[in-house]
């Protein structure tokens, strides 16, 4: 049983937010923990998960602690 679940659509609603605003909020780092528990995870939505990831590292993504 997943301790966490994702909701429909959460990694397109989070990918939309961060392009626009170029933060990830807490919230959004929620959804993304769920998504890396979730095994049945579609390519894309993987794939949508990895480019925020690395957009985190590179520095083009910032973090807020805010909800």
């Amino acid at each position: 049983m997943n301790p966490v679940q994702l909701l429909p659509g959460a990694i397109c609603e989070i990918l939309t937010s961060v392009t626009e605003t170029g933060v990830l909020t807490l919230a959004d780092r929620y959804g993304l923990m769920a998504a890396a528990f979730d095994e049945s995870l579609n390519d894309e939505d993987r794939g949508c998960v990895n480019r925020l990831l690395r957009a985190v590292i590179k520095g083009r993504v910032k973090l807020s602690a805010a909800l």
